[in-house]
Order: structure tokens, then C-alpha cells, then sequence
């Protein structure tokens, strides 16, 4: 009966210092935009609204927020930052520490040119099925990571693997200094065997274009990085500008009647 005791009294104590997100679990989704409306995002949305979560900008403002996932290279990164370059728009990287190890040059590029690193965690996990220390081991490690090859020493964005989350994954990310964004428009682009052309990717963005859209991109398929000159050249034609996340997270803590002055 001792023996006993002492068990369960230990898996109390184990529980106390590495609890588990008990809440439910969630993969991020939401009606695509038509006819330049924002999507619909349901529950999900009041959610991520309530847990000072984003994946788009509500302002209504025709800006657009360019935003790519790098978990491995392909070898097309290096025409991304061209085309961001020549076209001086700013965006915001997602990584892995795979991808900080593997490509330290690419990496020391995105920060000198402008761009915002955010963190994707070290090693990809389901952000929903493990403790709030080894989700703080996942972000402090991809932090550390990105300091010691660039110029960027601090995180505040974060974006879960496979767009897992819960109130629980949420709250304990901000209680750990990061704002999770999600993103409201993508496609199907991360198969690299199934590439079909700039064209399809550039249709695929463009059919769900919308104001304050968070757009996501893999930087792995060939289709977008020849897509991106015609896109970001033609989001400009219908009157949109590109912003940094940055420039979102702050219209949110400024008062409208000053905003913009």
C-alpha cells in the first residue's frame, strides 16, 4: 500500500512540472477566399482572436503579408531573396533547426536584407502533444540557433508544425513571449514532385487574393519561386501593399484615430 502511495504521489509531481496540453487538439483551416472576400475561419478564428493569435489582418486595409515555411532547401531560396530584393518587399521565414544547421548562409542573408525570422521549433513536433518545458526546450532552441549564425537575437512569432494548436498550445506560447500566425491563404505547393509550372501557382494565389491577406509559401517548390516577380508585380497593380508582421502585430496596439499619423 506504501509502495503504491508513493507512486501515484510521484506521477503527481511529474504531472505539476511537465504538464501535457490537455485541451483539444485542432489542425488550422478555414473556408477559401472568392471574390476577394477574406476567408472564413469559424471557431477557429474566435479562438485564435481570443489567445492573441493571427491569421489575417481584420483591418480591411489592402495589405498583404508575405510569409514562407523552410524546413529543408531545395536550392530555390536563393531566387526568393532575388525577388524580395529587386522588388523590396519584406517577408517573414519560418524554420527549422534542420534548415538554421544546413544552410547558415542562406540564413545570415534573410536577417542583413530586411526579412523577419520567425520560429517553425527545432524539430517539427505536434506543439499540442507535449509539455509546456519541451515547448519552451522547442523555442528557445530554434532561438538560440538563428542567434548564432545572424544578427537576429530574439523571437516573437511562431508557427506550429502542420498548423496543430490548442487554447493550451496558444496560451502557453504567449506566457513564453510569442505570438502564434497562422495565415490565410496557401495551397497545395510543398510536393516537390508535383510541380506544374509558375503559372498554377501564381492562379492558385490570385483566385484567393484579399485585403490583409497572410499569405503562406514553401520555399521549396520551384513553381512559386519563378511565380513570385509576376505575383508580387500584379498584387501591386490592383492596389495592395506588402507589409511586414511587424507592421500587423502594431496596428493592433495602436488606437485607430492614431494610426498612420
Amino acid at each position: 500500500m506504501r509502495h503504491t502511495f508513493i507512486f501515484l504521489l510521484s506521477c503527481l509531481l511529474i504531472i505539476s512540472i511537465f504538464p501535457t496540453s490537455t485541451s483539444a487538439s485542432y489542425g488550422w483551416g478555414y473556408n477559401k477566399s472568392t471574390n476577394n472576400q477574406p476567408p472564413k475561419a469559424g471557431k477557429y478564428g474566435d479562438i485564435l482572436e481570443e489567445n492573441g493569435s493571427y491569421y489575417i489582418d481584420q483591418s480591411g486595409d489592402k495589405e498583404i503579408y508575405l510569409t514562407f515555411d523552410n524546413g529543408y532547401e531545395e536550392g530555390y531560396t536563393e531566387q526568393v531573396l532575388d525577388v524580395l530584393k529587386e522588388k523590396d518587399v519584406p517577408a517573414t521565414f519560418f524554420v527549422t533547426g534542420h534548415y538554421v544547421t544546413s544552410n547558415k548562409q542562406l540564413m545570415k542573408r534573410m536577417v542583413k536584407e530586411g526579412h523577419i525570422v520567425g520560429n517553425h521549433t527545432y524539430h517539427h513536433p505536434d506543439l499540442t502533444t507535449i509539455s509546456k518545458q519541451e515547448m519552451k526546450q522547442e523555442l528557445d532552441s530554434l532561438e538560440d540557433a538563428v542567434a548564432e549564425v545572424t544578427d537576429q537575437n530574439s523571437m516573437k512569432y511562431v508557427r506550429p508544425p502542420k498548423g496543430t494548436f490548442s487554447e493550451q498550445s496558444l496560451q502557453w506560447a504567449n506566457e513564453l513571449g510569442y505570438i502564434h500566425m497562422f495565415w490565410s491563404l496557401t495551397f497545395v505547393d510543398w510536393n516537390t514532385n508535383s510541380q506544374q509550372g509558375w503559372q498554377r501557382a501564381y492562379k492558385k494565389v490570385v483566385d484567393q487574393l484579399h485585403p490583409g491577406a497572410v499569405i503562406l509559401l514553401h520555399t521549396v517548390s520551384k513553381d512559386n519561386a519563378e511565380a513570385l516577380e509576376h505575383l508580387i508585380d500584379d498584387i501591386r497593380q490592383r492596389g495592395y501593399t506588402f507589409k511586414s508582421l511587424d507592421h500587423l502585430v502594431m496596428k493592433d496596439m495602436v488606437p485607430t484615430s492614431l494610426y498612420g499619423m
